[in-house]
């Protein structure tokens, strides 16, 4: 049998009380009792080694190396490395976060100094097994996103990508109105100039911006996979799964359907299902910050999000210039006043949302025929003061599980919920 504890994510900005805090210990128990530990790390790990990116993830997120100690007193050995946070300070704080994880004897996945190795899987060697991981993300700016190496060029450092396209189906009477207010206005005038001059390639649908308009019988939203990245990730799935026991695919995004955060978006459910055919056997899925609902599929499983498991963001040490500007700040003003400001003083954004301050925690227990799944639920301190709160401990909060359920009833999953805890057993496919 091999172990894996998987959680969501880890936006971890200071150390760790030296003396522990309440609930520490439990969960380190719990945490250590697998073979495999992985988290997803979404911050930079530098003393400010690179310079702010002008396209961050939101807070430009970065944390003492000391840190990394911590994580790994809780358990951790694995940690996603790929999401909207890697390049917040830019390929010199991604470079720098690499060398403090190798220096702490952390193994990463899903970003590398070229596109080859931000996609290639890593492997973990197990008493019974091994298992792989490969990591993605899809919320990222063009920028970050890591470029193949050529035979006479060097590639780029960055996230392992996982790109999508946006098609608008509105009826033919919006279709028309559309054109013609492009039309009128010039909009895309820029674009058909770059493409008349070979800078862009044409496309087939009205594009406005990065979205694209096609005539249909409602007025909606579709997102599908960009059918290349699909393509490179299911073969590192696939070439992985030919050289371990199990794969695990970890996906960072923050997209959604339907006006609801907590409803996974179309290219999210397309391509978690693609990688499971691929020979994945589960998909961890984290980035909105909330939870959302778990899907059995084809013997593998998919977890669309499993929400926050350090929450810290409002503690960072340090932000640049251009955070202060965009909420008109003043130069000598703090952290603790910009926060302030763009949480509205805590009424706005995840410092208001109950549902940002609990997770869980899903143990795998992995044999030959069959995955056991078991939920724990996690809460970070949604109560307490901003500068305490986002430190996680085991709730047994039955309500976090059953909003899991209804999140995964359109899947046709059921979680068996018994002693605060969630279950359920998925049959392998061999």
């Amino acid at each position: 049998m091999i172990r894996i504890a998987l959680v969501g994510d880890v936006m971890i900005t200071r150390p760790l009380p030296s003396q522990g805090y309440e609930g520490q210990h439990l969960l380190t128990q719990l945490i250590q009792e697998h073979e495999v530990k992985c988290a997803n790390l979404e911050t930079t790990i530098h003393r400010r080694e690179g310079y702010p990116s002008a396209f961050p993830g939101g807070t430009w997120a970065m944390a003492d190396p000391v840190c990394l100690e911590d994580i790994k007193s809780l358990g951790f050995n694995v940690l996603n490395t790929a999401n909207n946070h890697s390049m917040d300070y830019a390929h010199k704080g991604l470079l720098a976060t690499h060398r403090h994880l190798r220096r702490a004897g952390l193994t990463y996945f899903g970003t590398g100094q070229n596109l080859a190795e931000a996609s290639a899987p890593l492997f973990t060697e197990c008493s019974e097994g091994r298992v792989a991981f490969v990591g993605v993300t899809s919320s990222f700016h063009d920028s970050d996103a890591a470029g193949h190496q050529r035979r006479d060029m060097q590639g780029r450092p960055g996230v392992n990508p996982l790109r999508h396209k946006s098609v608008c189906e509105i009826s033919p009477e919006n279709f028309t109105a559309l054109r013609h207010v492009a039309e009128q206005t010039g909009v895309n005038d820029y674009h058909h100039q770059a493409i008349r001059e070979g800078f862009l390639l044409p496309r087939e649908n009205l594009t406005i911006g990065p979205y694209e308009f096609v005539q249909g019988g409602s007025n909606v939203l579709r997102t599908f996979p960009l059918e290349k990245d699909v393509e490179r990730i299911a073969k590192s799935v696939s070439e992985a799964r030919k050289q371990a026991d199990c794969v695990v695919v970890s996906v960072h995004s923050h997209q959604f359907s339907n006006r609801d955060k907590s409803i996974p978006a179309e290219f999210l459910s397309l391509f978690s299902r693609t990688c499971i055919d691929a020979g994945a056997s589960v998909i961890v899925g984290h980035g909105p910050h909330i939870l959302r609902g778990i899907e059995v599929y084809h013997g593998g499983v998919i977890c669309y999000s499993l929400g926050n498991f350090i929450f810290q963001n409002e503690t960072v040490s340090h932000l640049p210039a251009e955070f202060y500007e965009k909420y008109s700040l003043a130069h000598d003003d703090g952290v603790g006043t910009a926060m302030d400001k763009r949480s509205q003083n805590g009424t706005k954004g995840p410092a208001s949302d109950p549902d940002s301050w609990k997770s869980v925690l899903v143990s795998i227990a992995l044999e030959p025929d069959t995955m056991s799944i078991r939920l724990v639920p996690v809460e970070l301190g949604f109560h307490l003061e901003r500068y305490n709160r986002g430190l996680p401990k085991i709730s047994g909060d039955t309500a976090v599980l059953e909003r899991i359920q209804a999140l995964s009833v359109p899947f046709g999953t059921e979680i068996h919920i018994r002693n605060g805890e969630g279950f359920l057993k998925v049959s392998r496919r061999i």
